[in-house]
């Protein structure tokens, strides 16, 4: 069994939910990624925000990013993935929810971020049928 541990990124850096989606959206262009979890001051995950999450929810709607707190665009529980959890959950997951990257959690802690590329590196006949899957079923992320 291959777990969501053993495929994940590590390190994932967080974005604290009182900081700005200008702040937020400069911290993904200097890691060179398109989304980022969100944490509170306890440290614990709030929440992912996305750049299309930026530009839909609050640039298309004429907000200023500068002043928008990135927690007004979390919303609800975050979808995760556990460390130890089987990656033939985290696909399902993926499917279902039609995302792309999960935060994986250890406990409470957030221990990394596992996305389709990363199962792609690891196990591309899996990371097909994920694409495949996706592809067939209408986004509305």
């Amino acid at each position: 069994m291959t777990t969501a541990r053993e495929l994940m990124s590590e390190g994932a850096e967080c974005v604290r939910s009182s900081d700005t989606l200008t702040t937020a959206a400069q911290r993904m262009r200097e890691l060179g990624v398109g989304s980022m979890p969100i944490c509170g001051e306890d440290d614990r995950l709030a929440g992912i925000i996305t750049d299309r999450d930026i530009v839909v929810q609050c640039v298309a709607d004429g907000g200023d990013p500068s002043s928008t707190e990135v927690d007004k665009l979390a919303e609800g529980k975050p979808l995760t993935i556990g460390a130890d959890d089987d990656v033939e959950k985290a696909l399902r997951t993926m499917i279902e929810h039609d995302v792309r990257r999960l935060p994986v959690i250890d406990g409470h802690r957030l221990v990394g971020m596992l996305s389709q590329a990363d199962i792609a590196r690891r196990m591309p006949q899996r990371a097909g049928e994920l694409l495949a899957e996706q592809s067939a079923a209408p986004s509305n992320n």
